[in-house]
């Protein structure tokens, strides 16, 4: 009888996880429901940001890919800002805040810059823990695409140019 009931409960225990991989896949990840505090106090809901694409940047001082992609990212943040593109630069928690709020100003980040130093944004952004990681979002707060590892810019223009058109 225990045989028997195995032989049945093992398939359809599968086939239900299949199923919900299968579910959780075909769903696009939505944007989680944060409120950015910038280092100059703003508070930027993303609910606020929906009709922009957004692209959410984790990023610390002390990683070199990061500083070697912040150029670029200015560049094409000031290339497409008023297409309705919307850059927030998040600092890692470990990053020192004095750190941040200086390597901000030297460097004149046009866009928002959070200290994220009780990691709120890590937890809601899936518990990311290497640098660069980047988020980019649609105009509808869908997630298109999660990059881990520094920016293709290219790639990433030709992106903009199609969700901004």
């Amino acid at each position: 009888m225990m045989t028997h009931f195995k032989k049945i409960l093992i398939p359809l225990a599968l086939a239900a996880l299949l199923g919900a991989l299968i579910f959780s896949l075909s769903q696009t990840a939505q944007s989680p429901d944060v409120t950015f505090t910038t280092i100059r106090g703003e508070k930027i809901p993303m609910a606020a940001l929906k009709g922009k694409v957004v692209l959410v940047n984790f990023w610390a001082t002390d990683c070199p890919g990061c500083i070697k992609e912040m150029p670029d990212l200015i560049n094409t943040y000031n290339e497409y800002k008023q297409k309705g593109f919307e850059v927030i630069a998040v600092a890692m928690p470990y990053d020192p805040p004095a750190q941040v709020l200086n390597y901000t100003q030297q460097k004149s980040l046009p866009f928002p810059v959070m200290h994220d130093g009780l990691s709120e944004m890590v937890h809601a952004f899936g518990g990311v823990n290497l640098t660069p990681t980047t988020f980019l979002y649609d105009k509808q707060g869908n997630r298109v695409q999660r990059i881990i590892g520094e920016l293709n810019f290219a790639e990433l223009r030709q992106l903009l140019d199609k969700e901004l058109h």
